[in-house]
């Protein structure tokens, strides 16, 4: 891909070997409010405009003001671990997957405690994906199995299980019965979710997939692929309608890529997509072209977990070490990227 070179606005910038970005002196100071969790923050998802619920190892569930970094609420049920999080879209319902096996409805404006359980699975939940009109819920786990769910009820509507099939993420794609799902055995599947069984399995990466997205008119997919020393790491674009071979690829993580986005465009902008990772780095990607538009080192935060797209404009980033960072977006011909928030 050639040499990298950052894009950030914030401060002048150099690489060191790692592939951080070296500051030299920030310009603006970034907004630090009291932290969501006591530990590593592992999932974030965007609830509302303004809203984002966060789970952490601190075995809870906390939604909050991204704009002031104000805690909202805290949920507390789960017994160990909080792995994912998702939410229904257009309601006040908040789902949060654990190490405890079991996955929990929260309401935003209920009591603390769970509104439903799902009890189903035999070891850690890894994969939540709520259905376009929020009547279902897919469930995936490292016992290697999938199970639909009926949010108002709790009861199992399916399950089905594929030997060595290590679910790491899932997401719905947008209007369609179909369930996108990230695996440990370096494959992605579409899920047919009326009958819960496998459409289509795109051809076997070399490693580990670890995260999935899909874009909002349903045309493509988006995986990551863990990584260490440079090798590996990359991210993948992938065409739902063309399903033979990948699209593009995205290669510039030293470490495991742990999160992928499709970012929002406006008319006539360059579409792009974004890409967190155990190096510490928040990338931003011409989509199209494969090439690195900006490139944001949280030093000190440790490992980069998830990502949530707030806006257009906002990039939530869950770390292990320094809780959860609001990033800021810029278009026009030098995208940029920066820090404005930490809680």
């Amino acid at each position: 891909m050639g040499k990298l070179q950052s894009k950030t606005s914030f401060h002048t910038s150099k690489y060191r070997a790692d592939g951080c970005v070296e500051g030299t002196g920030p310009v603006g100071a970034v907004r630090r409010h009291s932290p969501a969790h006591a530990d590593a923050v592992t999932s974030v998802a965007a609830l509302k405009p303004d809203l984002c619920v966060s789970g952490g190892r601190d075995k809870s569930v906390a939604v909050c003001s991204w704009r002031s970094g104000a805690a909202l609420r805290h949920f507390v049920g789960h017994e160990r671990e909080v792995t994912k999080v998702t939410c229904a879209l257009d309601t006040n319902r908040v789902f949060s997957a654990s190490r405890d096996k079991t996955v929990m409805m929260w309401e935003l404006h209920g009591t603390s405690g769970p509104s439903q359980h799902f009890l189903g699975h035999d070891l850690v939940v890894t994969g939540l994906a709520v259905s376009p009109d929020a009547f279902q819920l897919c469930t995936g786990s490292r016992d290697n199995t999938m199970c639909k769910w009926d949010i108002e009820t709790g009861e199992c509507l399916g399950r089905a299980a594929i030997s060595r099939n290590l679910v790491t993420h899932l997401c719905w794609v947008p209007g369609e019965p179909y369930v996108i799902q990230a695996s440990e055995d370096k494959t992605i599947r579409i899920w047919d979710s009326r009958e819960l069984q496998v459409a289509h399995a795109f051809p076997a990466k070399r490693h580990i997939q670890t995260c999935c997205d899909v874009s909002q008119d349903g045309r493509y997919c988006l995986s990551s692929s863990s990584g260490s020393a440079g090798e590996g790491g990359e991210a993948t674009l992938w065409d739902l309608r063309q399903t033979r071979t990948r699209v593009c690829e995205y290669k510039g993580h030293f470490q495991t890529t742990t999160s992928c986005v499709f970012l929002p465009r406006g008319p006539g902008l360059t579409p792009s997509i974004a890409t967190s990772s155990y190096d510490s780095t928040v990338k931003v990607w011409d989509r199209d072209a494969g090439a690195c538009l900006a490139t944001l080192c949280l030093e000190g935060s440790g490992p980069l977990a998830s990502l949530a797209v707030c806006d257009s404009s906002t990039l939530l980033c869950a770390s292990f070490n320094s809780g959860i960072h609001v990033l800021q977006m810029s278009d026009g011909m030098d995208p940029a990227l920066e820090e404005v928030a930490v809680f």
